[in-house]
């Protein structure tokens, strides 16, 4: 389904980014989007360009957020919240092939693909190493995007538009030198009485699922507390340890 295109040593006489130019659709998307990129930092007090970005998104609130800070000292800063335009399966981690879930979790982007079916793309870890412990062993599933197009059978999709400035913004961060971009994919926002609502309606009667998402909500605890993320790791038992 995607043509993939990943960073590595044949590229790396040039930038990222100049890579990245090198797409029709990239090159396209720079020139109308970077000028107006860089007036929204400016507006918010931002430094262009973003140094290093995190992307947090909410499933059932359907938002996809962008925070950046210029270095790993310093707290991250709420860019932009976008919004997610589709959204396949229910709350809940994405356990097998084809169960049409969203995962949940915390992972990184780990494939720019500036030739996607569904525009531009950014594909995320999944399964990662919690998944792999927890989710189905032979067909846990795979191809995970933030993408274009605003279809979906288990990924996040954005507009064209607000995926082309979340794509530049993860190039040109790339580019500056952050290898490991952290998404994190939370079922709900735990602040929003709503959301919290819907979510303990789902889980009432699913323990598993609720210790789950407590695990999940731990970190969205900390990173509301100090803007920045902490230490996950995973035990033998696919559990995330928060540190």
């Amino acid at each position: 389904m995607f043509s993939i295109f990943i960073f590595n040593a044949a590229t790396a006489q040039s930038s990222f980014v100049d890579f990245q130019k090198s797409f029709m659709r990239v090159a396209y998307a720079l020139r109308a989007n970077e000028d107006t990129l860089r007036k929204q930092f400016a507006a918010e007090g931002l430094t262009w360009p973003a140094k290093e970005i995190y992307l947090r998104s909410f499933k059932y609130d359907s938002q996809l957020e962008v925070w950046v800070r210029n270095n790993s000292n310093e707290a991250f800063k709420l860019f932009k919240t976008y919004k997610v335009c589709a959204m396949a399966g229910a709350i809940g981690p994405k356990r097998m092939q084809d169960d049409y879930q969203v995962p949940e979790g915390f992972y990184y982007i780990n494939q720019f693909n500036p030739n996607s079916n569904y525009h531009l793309a950014l594909g995320i870890n999944y399964p990662n190493e919690s998944d792999k412990v927890l989710s189905d062993s032979l067909r846990p599933g795979s191809g995970i995007y933030i993408h274009g197009s605003c279809i979906t059978v288990g990924c996040i999709p954005l507009m064209d538009g607000p995926i082309e400035e979340v794509y530049l913004l993860a190039a040109i961060a790339k580019s500056e030198g952050e290898d490991f971009i952290p998404v994190h994919i939370f079922p709900v926002r735990f602040n929003r009485q709503k959301s919290m609502d819907y979510l303990q309606r789902v889980t009432k009667d699913d323990g598993e699922l609720q210790k789950f998402e407590s695990k999940l909500r731990e970190v969205y605890d900390y990173f509301e507390e100090n803007k920045k993320l902490p230490f996950i790791a995973v035990n033998k038992k696919g559990e995330y340890v928060i540190m």
